[in-house]
């Protein structure tokens, strides 16, 4: 099979899986395009309520391959930078389900996700400094609002890799799962994700990506949704909430 972006949504969850097993699952040139139209698409589908990404078989995602970026290097820079925008700006939750390696490109992915499960024995890195190549200030800052200045300074001057534990620590992951069961726990999370307000998490999503100026179209998205009086309702009658507010609404 051609190194591709496989997808398919169940039970409301988009799964985008990074298909390249011969290297680790590099990016193509081909792979960095394919990648916004897709999330466009998928964001525009009103029965995808969260987005997982993850990688084929054992690895996420070992960054660019070099191999298929004939181009400037500001060229294939500018590849990934555009998909790791279309991924931050999704307007779902979006969650990284990491094993094996994500480095480089992959770990520009993993960032741009809300959030990021790992496997024990994942390995994650931010290599530049090994090409010399200057890492884009968006990926940069976006680093630093993870893991702070010191551990981005870290990876970036050292292009060393870390390990799922100090990952974890340092705020680069969430939560780190025994072998075999990442799959279980992502997909026991994301089952809550769906069952919550899409209004909640759409606010949230902006807020805490720094968006300052929604508070009024919030407000009234609220007011006009029901969400709120249904969530309370359920709550007051001991059922699950059936919210109706959708990210197109």
């Amino acid at each position: 099979m051609e190194p591709q972006l496989l997808h398919a949504v169940t039970d409301s969850v988009a799964t985008v899986v990074i298909h390249h097993p011969a290297k680790r699952n590099a990016m193509t040139a081909a792979m960095w395009r394919a990648l916004p139209p897709l999330l466009d698409t998928l964001a525009a589908d009103p029965g995808v309520r969260a987005l997982v990404l993850t990688g084929e078989g054992e690895t996420f995602c070992a960054g660019a391959d070099i191999s298929t970026l004939r181009g400037s290097s500001q060229e294939a820079q500018g590849l990934a930078v555009r998909a790791e925008e279309a991924l931050a700006a999704f307007p779902k939750p979006t969650v990284a389900a990491v094993r094996g390696h994500c480095v480089g490109g992959g770990s520009q992915l993993a960032a741009a996700c809300d959030l990021r499960f790992a496997e024990e024995g994942a390995l994650f890195g931010v290599t530049p400094a090994k090409l010399g190549i200057v890492y884009p200030v968006s990926s940069t800052r976006r680093l630093v609002s993870l893991v702070g200045p010191a551990t981005t300074k870290y990876l970036l001057f050292s292009g060393e890799l870390i390990d799922a534990g100090r990952a974890l620590r340092t705020g680069l992951v969430d939560e780190v799962l025994p072998a075999g069961e990442l799959d279980k726990r992502v997909a026991e999370f994301t089952r809550i994700l769906v069952s919550r307000s899409q209004l909640t998490q759409a606010a949230a999503k902006e807020f805490a990506d720094g968006r300052t100026d929604r508070d009024a179209h919030w407000a009234g998205q609220a007011g006009g949704s029901g969400d709120t009086a249904e969530g309370v309702g359920a709550f007051l009658e001991r059922r699950q909430p059936r919210f109706t507010w959708t990210t197109s609404g």
